[in-house]
């Protein structure tokens, strides 16, 4: 990145960034990608995990939005990423004659735009169920004036495996991506943006990126950059805060998720693995934007709608994660967040300098191809985007390897439901785990505190997926700091005994790790028993970021091809 010369430099580790860098990479531009600290750190690790339609837009009449959303989660579950994206089944639960009529029409209008003039492969159709039926899929439901349901099918994903592999995929076709690395200004030859000057957070060092263009996926916070400049053209952003619940799964008798209405929007009972999620929130947002805070009214509300629904209530004993996100919005003026748009733009406030925020993780693809095709202009002989055709590292070769995933653990010595977990996860690239433990069976190991994933996880993401510090493996890589009643407490000491031998910590910076990871669970922690978002958000900010603090080892940034 201090040496060469790029067609583009993209500002923004998240899902649109990640996606915008392989676009251009695999058409052949010379590609940089800069991330202030890890990859989906923000937004993108922080969703419902859904790729969807964005069923609740049909009644906003956003009939593109929702053929090109179904477009798109149709090429992931089929061509670009079936080991990450799986088919969801879904109940609606009815209340109302009237219900069973309107929300069968709103999925008839889905399954249609579903399959019209669609590249990627086509979900179930939709069924209505009668009570009885409803109650045999998910007894759970309190059956106090439920009618029945209609059951249709969405995807989802672990939204932050699929940022890291994009990453990877991306890197794969020749970009260099970096984190750690913030932007702390923009260059300029007289009206024209020229690069960019970064800071290598792990070193302290400044250096200069020259590109052609830039391209800032920085979501909400699209309006510093502009402000680096002294200009006021750009995009107007909001940012919308969506809290979720993470809940242990014997709390909940079902195995489908559930969609429920609430007065300003709905609301989402998802499966997750051995848990639930439960979201979301959607209220406006003018604090801290790196780490958005859940306050007790967020988790009370949220345990309260559900409740409206189930037989059995929740209470906070029940709820073994939490986790706030920001969404961002392209703003009008006096808009209600739950009503803003979630289409995206891209623009050029000056030259050499575009935008693009808006969109939702599911239309990351349209996204990116947009802003590549914009910057494609400034070059010469750019070829059409091709990542419609793209799979994600990982997806060559993942139907035959589920196929023989019995035979596959009788080889490896390991039971058909670790290897499941690892396709899972990481598809074919499976095989580069069980390599790894192979030549180190110790790495065969469960993580201390967390026994669904194992030791070779841990390396693995330092070695492949750039892992620099304890909270990137614990809340990105892993879950474990939000599918654990312990959040990752008991296991981090475990996880920085594995990340040292591979990044060269000292006992200092192993307990540094330790102490700032600690430190953000019991400030997560208070601010979730705050009243309300001001006391919430300063007690977040009570732990600071473990980035920008010099560690003795060598950096590792670096991803695997």
């Amino acid at each position: 990145m201090r040496s060469e010369h790029f067609d583009v430099l993209i500002i923004g580790g998240g899902v649109t960034g990640a996606g915008a860098a392989l676009d251009a990479a695999s058409r052949g531009l010379r590609v940089a990608l800069v991330e202030a600290r890890d990859y989906a750190a923000g937004t993108s690790s922080r969703s419902s995990k859904l790729i969807h339609g964005g069923l609740r837009y049909l009644e906003q009449f956003e009939f593109g939005l929702v053929h090109e959303a179904l477009t798109e989660r149709g090429l992931m579950c089929d061509r670009l990423a079936p080991h990450l994206v799986k088919p969801l089944p879904f109940l609606a639960p009815l209340y109302s004659h009237f219900q069973r009529a309107y929300f069968g029409m709103g999925l008839a209008a889905y399954d249609t735009l579903q399959t019209a003039f669609n590249r990627g492969g086509a979900l179930p159709r939709h069924r209505h169920l009668s009570k009885k039926g409803t109650r045999r899929q998910f007894p759970g439901l309190a059956p106090s004036k439920l009618k029945g349901a209609i059951r249709y099918y969405d995807a989802q994903t672990d939204d932050a495996r699929y940022v890291v592999n994009l990453a990877r995929t991306a890197a794969s076709y020749g970009a260099a991506v970096a984190t750690s690395t913030r932007v702390v200004g923009l260059n300029r030859d007289a009206r024209q943006v020229t690069g960019a000057r970064v800071a290598d957070l792990e070193t302290g060092q400044e250096f200069d990126i020259s590109a052609t263009t830039v391209i800032a996926a920085t979501g909400v916070w699209s309006n510093d950059l502009t402000g680096m400049l002294g200009s006021k053209v750009g995009l107007r952003v909001r940012a919308s805060k969506g809290v979720h619940l993470v809940v242990r799964r014997s709390a909940i008798a079902g195995d489908t998720a559930i969609i429920l209405r609430t007065p300003s929007s709905v609301l989402f009972i998802l499966p997750w693995g051995g848990h639930w999620i439960i979201g979301t929130t959607d209220t406006d947002w003018a604090l801290d934007r790196a780490h958005p805070a859940a306050s007790a009214i967020d988790v009370a509300y949220l345990l309260e709608l559900a409740n409206k629904a189930l037989e059995r209530p929740l209470s906070l004993d029940d709820v073994e994660g939490v986790y706030a996100g920001l969404r961002p919005l392209l703003s009008g003026e006096d808009e209600d967040t739950s009503q803003l748009s979630r289409e995206h733009a891209v623009v050029e406030p000056m030259l050499g300098l575009l935008l693009v925020a808006g969109g939702k993780f599911t239309t990351y693809r349209i996204m990116a191809k947009d802003a590549v095709d914009r910057a494609a202009r400034r070059l010469h002989g750019v070829p059409k985007s091709r990542t419609a055709d793209v799979p994600l590292l990982g997806a060559d070769g993942y139907q035959a390897a589920w196929r023989d995933r019995s035979e596959i653990a009788a080889r490896a010595g390991l039971s058909t439901g670790v290897i499941e977990h690892l396709l899972g996860r990481y598809g074919t690239m499976t095989f580069d785990l069980l390599r790894m433990m192979r030549d180190q069976p110790d790495l065969k190991l469960p993580v201390e505190g967390a026994p669904e994933y194992l030791a070779a996880e841990i390396v693995h993401a330092v070695r492949a997926e750039g892992a620099l510090h304890a909270d990137d493996v614990l809340t990105r890589r892993t879950r474990i700091s939000v599918e654990t009643p312990h959040r990752g407490e008991n296991s981090v000491e475990h996880v920085v005994s594995l990340m040292a031998g591979e990044l060269g910590w000292t006992e200092d910076d192993k307990q540094r790790e330790i102490s700032h990871y600690l430190a953000r669970v019991a400030a997560e922690r208070d601010s979730q028993r705050q009243p309300d978002d001001a006391t919430a958000d300063a007690a977040r900010l009570g732990a600071e970021d473990v980035r920008g603090k010099s560690m003795s080892g060598k950096s590792g940034r670096a991803l695997s091809n």
